[in-house]
């Protein structure tokens, strides 16, 4: 920074040339001339000259290409060089000399900071080159085409369609201050309408310029601007009526030009009228100085009126047939600028433009055709030759077709006409003479006829244009658009240029007094000391033209005179004026021209043609000819025609009208200087993207803004307010001149700084600066900021060197430590490798030595081994022949023992046998003997009992003991066997080896011999290996080196792999993405659909709510106007919705409010009856409809069955338990029957012996067998009922699920058996059956008789005669009997269709089950297995299922099936479809119908007389029945006579602040609801629509009333939710009862289906929401701007510029003034009122994001429009503001709501403020981040962008065109700015209460004392 080169001296040098420079009073009085600004006060060009004294300030140098060149000067300035050292832009270097008389110092160049200004004010050096460099800036650069110039708006055309202009801009710039915003001219616009409604005086806004400036276009705008904001919808069509009137007026005042192709060559005044309201009301055209010559003549590549040309292109149509017209070439009016077509144009659909838009005025066809014709004959009337017959005289000659073609289509005579063009009468006071006239005279006249035609055409259509814009209402105030030529000079200028500079003239001297006047007002008001400033006044110039003697006093007497000539006018303008007037000058090389110095340039004037076109004469026999003329539009074209005469005769035509209408210029301005408040908007032309600075230059001459620079420059230019230049220049204040009093802290600090007195003054609440001290300070400030800079460098380049020098420092140490451990490491390595070898050494040779010991010592074991391998198997042989023997040996002894044994046995067994038969044969000779004996026997018997047990005893021990005998031989005998056998098997196995042992004997030698043999193999053997394993080796070094290889092939295959399966993983990654994408964009896009929807549809609810205010405000202003009562019924607004018309009463309403009831009964009863009647009709209908689709139904569902017929058979056993169950309930029902019937005879027996024994007593058994056998039947009559109806809904449900599975062709998942409905649902439908019953017709009747009879039976004194005298016991019997038969023949139905239906059902269940198995096998299948296989199982199973199914489906003739099954699953849903809503709408029609039944029998009983039968002659007594106390139901009862009181105290007159402090949330809604709950409960439908018609009409009247009241409007909003959630809640609908308590179930509405109402309500509720929005809207946004983007958050950021005479708002914050703390307290505010209220928390989140929205629309909106706001500094701010809304947002939860991401633009561009903009990597930065901005607003930020302090860059135009180009491909709209009118579409989310109506306590306050509790 401090290498830059210094732009400005410092200050201490400065000052001290100030001090040592006196300037010589000579040199500045040179100085004034060229810089007024400076030599005018003392010491003005001594700043100057100090300036550039010393090197490198910059200049503006004149160049002939760009007029004005930068530069910068290279050497200092001395007093007295003649030669200033200068170097250009583009570095080459320049010598400029100073001109040696007048010395004058070039213009010097403004800093950066304060280029590219709205306001040329705020320039520091107010001259040419400045104003046009700032210009060319704000266009080329920041494609801005307004700026400011004090009071002036300068345009520059663009030619092309610019985005500033729609409804948008209109709303921002609408109530904003004129230099609040960016220059527009909207702001223009809304600166004279808002000072015409504030001072009630009339506006004037006049647009200048020249040929293709934009001034029409312009003046359109600002028309448009007010028909915009005037807000008045009956007559914003006015604007359509001017803009209708445009191509009228195209076609006939604008032709081509060569500097545009659609130039209006007429100036015109459009009075805007507006009445009190400042609406428009109509409008009046007034044209001024149209250029008529241009019917007769055009320059080269110009044309004629557009008209002209159409109606050529037009000719062949049929209707212009008789015009005979051609091309236009070949008319000489047409063809004389030889290019007649501009391109893009089409002639002929311009024609059809302009006849649509005279149609539309109001012009109808015949004139129209008329218009047409004049227009032709003015062309043929061009084309008329005309000859000479002598040099004096001239003829036409006869049969001229031209001229018998104008005559044919104006309707005159050829030989008058043709006379009297070649003729003129002369009159003298005695006689008259006709002289013919020379060819160039008549020429002349014949142009002048032409012209005097189309000039009376075109003031003919403006005053139609007129009479369509004309409105019967009376004007309060207009504002005057003024669209004239500018200052104009050509090559070659005539009397039309000089007539419109004279215009211009007057025009300017109006403007310089009132800029001077506001410049006086501004010091009084500011009470500084006031000097006369003086500035140019061109009434020299104006009395020059216009004075006596003057040129146009000259002109006229030149035309009097009788040979008045150009030539002697010229020296009689020389002769007067030329040595009198300082500003009139005569040309040096001619005679016939003048130069007048107006204020814009010197104009040459040739005065060829001057007389000619002042007077401009017509022949008046000519006239003559024209009002003789047949054709009536013609005639009255001329019947206005003033009888004004020249001298000559003449009657003078357009010329001196053009002359004469520049007064009406004049007095309109003098009137508006007077009058007005004048707003003056001027334009030039330019080439969008092209500067022209000549053209430029030339146009702010002309136009006066020069002019108006050089008056704002010659006082104090520069003003700022005491605390902006406290905020701009604190940098230069110590700390110790800062005071409090910001006003004497200034003064102290400027009388430091500047030490001349003179160059400011100090106001009331401004300082007021001369030119260049805003420079000056700005230089102070900079220098002062640069020193700041340097000394911040200073500090950073120390810390910055220290730091490097540290990290030097510690890399130079890091760097020895390493190389210090390298060497360390490497002697270390060495050492190891040293110690290494030496152990490798020792290791080797141990190696050696221990391989040669070890292959020794093999060898040795080796032949030990086999040598003691020999001996052992010989020691083992002769082992193993011992121990063979041996068991030989002990196996022959055990034999030979055993045989011993067995023989010795044998015998000793034999031996004891014999012995013992001995013994025993003894024994039995012995007992022989003693059985003889009886005695003995008898001894014998004595203890043989005895012993007979001890021997049977002993039997059973011993049979034991041979069982374990025989059992233990037994084993020894198998063990024996078992052991004998293994003896066996080792004797032969012992032979085997002996035998086995010789052979081995044998062998051993030859096994010797083969060891030998072997020996030598193994040899031979060793020998091969050895090259085989060479032969391995290199084997395996080659399989290695393969193996390698293949390894690497497989690796690089795997990296393949792995990549192809990466490359797969991320295309499927890709593929998922996008279709989440797709699936997320479609979501979106169905949500914003919805959204579009729902917005759309609020939208008609806002507009529908507009109209009916419309029509309640006019239906009022009728009423007013009247001043007449209408009684009677009053009819609702037609534009009411259908539900509201059909179930609201607004008359009934109305009419209780006005108290005039009288004939409602009888109109009421009429209506009711009337609608009565036709709702029976409607249900006729309905149910012959209903009764056609169920026949339909029934059809179809007999195909199916039909087609399921097979299928019956198989579940016929299924259905037996069924039907056994039936039949018994039906057994059930016939004996309990028979039962009451025979307790009906029990009754009818006793009633005769009652009556045959007189009057019985009460207490009588009669009496009481009688009452009790009625009240039995009456209950089981009941409970009977009840079951069959459970019965009946059981089958009606099956029957439903069964149609419902049909019609749907999808299989049920579960269908239970009949039998097994025992839960809530089954008892629901038998409810809801018994229900319907109950209302049928045939069990409305008879139960009440029955009634009724128990009631005559209970009373005290009952009359048994009476009692039957009408036989009402046997209608009683008699009902009974139908009852039974009804319930039978219902039960026999639906038994035959439940049989069908439970069949069809079982199929149906065993088919499910089975898909069931099918389907939990299948998912066991898939659980074992992977994921990823499991998705491809599920997938293939299901493929194949839909194959199977199609399979059988096309199995019998496939097309027609489909075609047929297609076709009948669509009509069944249709008529399932078209059945519901039948029964819906029947379900309704009933109910209404049963409501008017029960009004026509009241009605009709009450005009009944009582016939005397029903008296009786005994008196009755009245016994007092005690009532026995009943809970609270949450009901409150009302009178209908209190309903208005009800509604007048809950809603009309309840105050919103009471209720939501003291009371429980939501309080009113639920008083409502439970006054609505009695009335559903009776069963009232009457007083159920009246009153919640008395409660939606109060809400809309106490919204209308006190709409603009937040709170109010919050209230009402959050009870009217609450009431809809109540409707819902208490509906008796599922879906709304799944959070209720069993308590809050039995509130619910159990008579009126209020869906209807429900959606009224939600109507109301979306349109109480949007008023709520519009009234938040209204109270946040003052706040907005100023706390969002005005207000400095944070303190000495923000710097402020200069901002010039528009007075912008201050960055401090004021008193009165908002600031961020304002919206967050507000916010606080509108947050604790919705939650005091018990406003639904989603409902509080869409508030929040609307309120968020609107912030951040607003504020962007501004940002966008304002350049002073679009700074780095002011991103920050903008994002510190941004962050405490979000630190709101988090205190409150409610970031969730979506409220933060509708600041995302608002944080958007505070972020593009702030970034780096100079790269492409920035571009692409920027690009990435703002993607909630669009194109337009990114490129308009990045254009506005403007550098506070010098140090910052302005935004190159090169970046911007990159940002384009990579924008370019954005699918966005082009729109600029947010609407600021959007409203999001609202939901209301249901949210039940869990309050009990029951537990609701009523406060006195509410005064609804006359609600009873229920």
């Amino acid at each position: 920074m401090e290498d830059t080169k210094p732009e400005e001296t410092n200050v201490e040098e400065q000052k001290d040339e100030e001090n040592k420079i006196c300037p010589e009073k000579l040199e500045e009085a040179k100085l004034k001339a060229k810089y007024p600004h400076l030599g005018n006060k003392p010491g003005g060009s001594d700043l100057l000259r100090k300036r550039l004294q010393k090197g490198y300030a910059r200049v503006w140098i004149p160049d002939v290409e760009e007029v004005w060149k930068s530069a910068e000067l290279t050497k200092d300035y001395r007093h007295g060089d003649g030669v200033l050292q200068l170097q250009l832009e583009d570095g080459k270097e320049l010598e400029y000399k100073l001109d040696p008389k007048t010395n004058n110092l070039p213009h010097l160049r403004n800093p950066d900071i304060l280029v590219g200004e709205n306001d040329l004010t705020a320039l520091s050096y107010l001259h040419e080159p400045a104003v046009l460099h700032n210009l060319k800036v704000r266009f080329m650069d920041s494609k801005l085409i307004y700026t400011y110039c004090g009071i002036v708006l300068v345009a520059i055309n663009p030619y092309e369609t610019l985005p500033i202009y729609g409804t948008d801009i209109i709303n921002a710039y609408s109530g904003q201050n004129m230099g609040d915003m960016d220059p527009h001219i909207f702001a223009v616009a809304e600166e004279a309408y808002k000072q015409m409604a504030r001072d009630e005086r009339n506006q004037s806004i006049i647009v200048s310029g020249e040929s293709g400036a934009g001034k029409t276009v312009s003046a359109k705008y600002a028309m448009r601007y007010f028909a915009t904001v005037s807000g008045s919808a009956s007559e914003a069509n006015v604007e359509e009526k001017v803009l209708a009137s445009n191509p009228i007026m195209e076609s006939i005042g604008n032709a081509k030009t060569t500097r545009n192709d659609n130039s209006s060559r007429f100036g015109k005044y459009i009075e805007i009228g507006f009445d009190k309201k400042y609406h428009i009301i109509g409008a009046n055209m007034r044209t001024y100085l149209l250029e008529k010559s241009r019917v007769v003549f055009q320059a080269d590549e110009e044309r004629n009126y557009h008209i002209f040309y159409q109606l050529c292109a037009s000719g062949h149509l049929p209707e212009f047939k008789a015009l005979k017209l051609g091309k236009a070439d070949d008319f000489h009016y047409t063809k004389q600028g030889r290019n007649p077509v501009i391109d893009g144009i089409d002639d002929a659909k311009e024609m059809s433009t302009t006849r649509n838009a005279f149609t539309l005025l109001g012009v109808n066809e015949s004139y129209q055709l008329g218009l047409f014709q004049i227009l032709a004959s003015i062309l043929h009337l061009g084309n008329v030759e005309v000859k000479d017959r002598d040099s004096d005289s001239s003829i036409i000659p006869p049969n001229n077709g031209h001229l018998s073609v104008f005559c044919e289509l104006m309707g005159v005579t050829y030989q008058d006409m043709s006379h009297w063009l070649c003729h003129k009468k002369l009159k003298t006071a005695t006689e008259t003479y006709i002289k013919p006239i020379p060819k160039l005279q008549a020429i002349n006249a014949r142009d002048a006829l032409a012209k005097h035609i189309y000039a009376k055409l075109f003031n003919w259509i403006v005053d139609h244009v007129n009479k369509a814009l004309h409105s019967s209402v009376k004007q309060h105030s207009f504002i005057g658009v003024l669209d004239i030529y500018g200052f104009e000079t050509f090559e070659i200028n005539s009397f039309e240029q000089f007539c419109i500079n004279y215009a211009n003239e007057k025009l300017q001297q109006q403007f310089n007094m009132h800029v001077f006047k506001l410049e006086q007002e501004e010091y009084m008001r500011e009470q500084i000391p006031w000097t006369l400033i003086d500035f140019y006044d061109n009434q020299p110039c104006i009395n020059l033209i216009e004075a006596k003697m003057g040129i146009l006093d000259l002109l006229d007497e030149e035309c009097k005179m009788p040979k008045g000539s150009d030539d002697s006018w010229a020296q009689k303008l020389y002769n007067t004026h030329l040595k009198t007037c300082a500003l009139f000058e005569k040309p040096r090389m001619s005679n016939k021209a003048f130069i007048i110095q107006h204020f814009a340039d010197k104009v040459e004037y040739q005065c060829d043609g001057f007389l000619e076109k002042n007077k401009d004469t017509v022949n008046e026999e000519q006239i003559h000819v024209l009002k003789a003329s047949k054709f009536d539009l013609l005639v009255e074209l001329f019947q206005d025609e003033e009888k004004a005469r020249s001298p000559t005769g003449a009657v003078p035509a357009t010329g001196g009208r053009t002359r004469l209408s520049v007064k009406p210029d004049k007095n309109k301005g003098g009137q508006a200087s007077k009058e007005h408040k004048k707003t003056v908007g001027l334009q030039f032309s330019l080439l969008f993207g092209v500067f022209d600075p000549k053209r430029a230059v030339q146009q702010l001459r002309a136009c006066g803004v020069l002019e108006t620079i050089r008056i704002s420059a010659a006082g104090f230019p520069s003003r700022w307010t005491y605390q902006e230049f406290f905020s701009r220049y604190r940098v230069l204040m110590k700390q110790k001149d800062v005071l409090t009093d910001r006003k004497m802290t200034c003064k102290n600090v400027l009388e430091k700084l500047v030490q001349d007195q003179d160059k400011y003054q100090f106001g009331k609440t401004k300082i007021f600066f001369r030119a260049g001290q805003v420079a000056y300070l700005e230089k102070l400030r900079a220098d002062k900021l640069r020193a700041a800079c340097i000394r911040i460098q200073k500090t950073i380049r120390c810390w910055l060197a220290r730091k490097k020098y540290l990290r030097m420092k510690h890399a130079a140490t890091t760097i020895q430590r390493y190389v210090r451990g390298y060497q360390a490491r490497c002697l270390a390595k060495f050492l190891r490798r040293t110690r290494a070898a030496i152990v490798i050494q020792k290791y080797q040779r141990m190696y050696v030595q221990r391989t040669c010991y070890k292959r020794k010592q093999a060898a040795a074991l080796v032949m030990q081994c086999i040598l003691r391998a020999y001996m052992a198997r010989q020691l083992y042989k002769a082992l193993l022949r011992e121990h063979k023997t041996i068991i030989i040996q002990k196996m022959v002894r055990g034999w030979l023992a055993r045989q011993w044994y067995k023989r010795t046995l044998k015998a000793i067994v034999y031996l004891q046998c014999c012995i013992r038969r001995m013994r025993a044969k003894r024994e039995l000779k012995k007992l022989k003997i003693e059985a003889r004996s009886v005695e003995h026997f008898k001894k014998l018997n004595i203890g043989m009992e005895n012993k007979i047990m001890q021997l049977q005893r002993r039997i059973d021990d011993q049979n034991k003991d041979n069982r374990a005998l025989s059992e233990r031989l037994n084993s020894l005998e198998n063990s024996h066997a078992a052991e004998s056998e293994r003896l066996r098997v080792e004797l032969t196995r012992l032979r085997g080896a002996e035998e086995d042992a010789k052979n081995n004997a044998n062998k051993v030698t030859s096994l010797l011999e083969e060891l030998e043999r072997l020996r030598k193999d193994l040899q031979n053997t060793q020998k091969e290996k050895k090259a085989i394993e060479d032969w391995a080796k290199t084997y395996q070094e080659e399989m290695e080196k393969m193996i390698s290889e293949l390894k690497e092939q497989n690796h690089l295959l795997k990296n393949e792999k792995n990549d192809l399966n990466r490359l797969i993983q991320e295309q499927g990654q890709q593929w998922t993405e996008k279709m989440q994408r797709a699936l997320k964009e479609e979501t979106q896009q169905l949500e914003y659909d919805l959204n579009e929807e729902r917005s759309r549809y609020q939208n008609l609810l806002t507009e529908h709510l507009r109209l009916e205010e419309k029509y309640d405000d006019l239906k009022e202003e009728i009423t007013f106007a009247v001043n007449v009562p209408k009684p009677g019924h009053r009819r609702t607004d037609s534009t009411h919705s259908s539900n509201e018309s059909e179930y609201t009463y607004n008359s009934e309403f109305a009419e209780s409010e006005e108290g005039t009831r009288g004939g409602e009964d009888v109109s009421k009863a009429i209506l009711d009856m009337s609608l009565f009647l036709k709702l029976q009709k409607r249900v006729s209908e309905l149910e012959q409809e209903k009764q056609s689709l169920q026949n339909e139904l029934d059809r179809r569902e007999e195909q199916f069955q039909r087609a399921r017929a097979r299928d019956d058979e198989e579940h016929k056993k299924a259905r037996s338990a069924e039907l056994e169950y039936e039949s018994l309930k039906r057994q059930e029902l016939e004996s309990e029957n028979k039962k009451l019937k025979h307790d009906l005879n029990e009754m009818r027996q006793s009633l005769r012996g009652s009556a045959e024994a007189g009057s019985a007593a009460p207490g009588s058994p009669a009496y009481t067998v009688l009452l009790d056998q009625l009240n039995a039947s009456n209950e089981e009559l009941e409970v009977r009922k009840e079951e069959v109806l459970i019965l009946r809904s059981q089958l009606v449900s099956q029957r439903e699920a069964m149609q419902h599975k049909e019609t749907m062709t999808e299989p049920l998942p579960y269908i239970e058996d009949v039998q097994k409905l025992t839960d809530a649902k089954e008892i629901s439908q038998a409810y809801m059956g018994l229900k319907e019953t109950n209302r049928s017709p045939r069990f409305t009747r008879r139960p009440t008789e029955v009634n009724e009879l128990v009631s005559r039976l209970r009373s005290p004194f009952p009359d048994y005669h009476k009692l039957n005298e009408d036989g009402e016991l046997w209608l009683v019997y008699e009902g009974l009997k139908e009852t039974n038969r009804l319930l039978e023949s219902q039960l026999q139905a639906q038994r035959r269709s439940h049989e069908n239906e439970v069949e069809v059902l079982r199929g149906e269940l065993q088919s499910v089950k089975e898909d069931n198995n099918r389907q939990q096998q299948l998912l066991a299948q898939n659980l074992q297995l992977p994921p990823e296989a499991r998705i491809e199982a599920s997938l293939q199973h299901e493929i194949t299922r839909l194959t199977n199914e199609n399979l059988e489906l096309h199995s019998d003739d496939p097309k027609e099936y489909k075609a047929y099954r297609i076709s009948m699953l669509r009509r069944m849903v249709d008529l399932m479809e078209q059945l519901e809503k039948q029964d819906k709408t029947v379900r309704k029609l009933k109910k209404q119908l049963k409501v008017f039944a029960k009004k026509i029998n009241d009605l009709e009983g009450g005009q009944m007389d009582v016939s005397p039968g029903q008296t009786t002659d005994e008196p009755v007594h009245p016994v007092n029945i005690p009532r026995r106390e009943k809970d609270f139901q949450g009901m409150l009862e009302y009178k209908k006579e209190d309903e208005l009181k009800l509604v007048k105290n809950l809603i009309l007159e309840l105050k919103p602040r009471g209720v939501a402090v003291n009371l429980i949330p939501g309080l009113p809604a639920y008083v409502l609801f439970m006054c609505l709950r009695h009335a559903d409960y009776i069963n009232d439908d009457q007083k159920v629509r009246s009153l919640l018609t008395s409660i939606i009409n109060s809400i809309k009247k106490i919204l209308k009333k006190r709409g603009d009241d937040f709170e109010t409007v919050s209230f009402w909003l959050s009870n009217t939710c609450r009431f809809l959630h109540c409707l819902k809640q208490y509906s008796g609908d599922e879906q709304f009862m799944k959070h209720n308590t069993s308590k809050q179930n039995d509130h619910c509405l159990s008579n009126f289906d209020l869906a209807e109402y429900r959606q009224v309500l939600s109507d109301l509720a979306i349109q109480i929401y949007q008023q709520l929005i519009k009234c938040m809207e209204n109270i946040l946004q003052p706040m907005i701007v100023s706390g969002m983007l005005e207000h400095e958050t944070i303190q000495g950021v923000s710097g402020v510029k200069p901002t010039g005479l528009r007075k912008r708002t201050s960055s401090i914050a004021d008193e009165g003034t908002y600031t961020l703390d304002s919206i967050i307290r507000q916010l606080n505010s509108f947050h604790s009122i919705m939650c005091q209220h018990g406003t639904d928390p989603e409902l509080i989140k869409q508030v929040v994001k609307q309120q968020f929205y609107i912030i951040g629309a607003v504020t962007l909106n501004n940002l966008l429009l304002r350049k002073d706001m679009c700074s780095w500094s002011k991103g920050m701010q903008i994002r510190y503001n941004v962050s405490q809304l979000e630190e709101w947002l988090r205190d409150k939860n409610l970031m969730t709501c979506g409220a933060k991401e509708t600041l995302e633009p608002l944080i958007q561009a505070a972020q593009l403020l702030q970034v780096k903009k100079k790269t492409d990597e920035d571009a692409e930065a920027i690009c990435s981040m703002c993607n909630s901005l669009s194109t337009a607003q990114i490129v308009k930020v990045l254009n506005l962008y403007t550098p506070v302090n010098a140090f910052e860059e302005r935004v190159s135009v090169l970046f911007i065109r990159t940002i384009q180009t990579r924008l370019r491909d954005r699918k966005e709209s082009p729109q600029l700015l947010m609407d600021t009118k959007v409203i999001y579409p609202v939901t209301f989310p249901f949210n039940p209460s869990s309050l009990a109506l029951e537990t609701i306590q009523i406060p006195s306050s509410l005064n609804v004392g006359f609600l009873t509790r229920v």
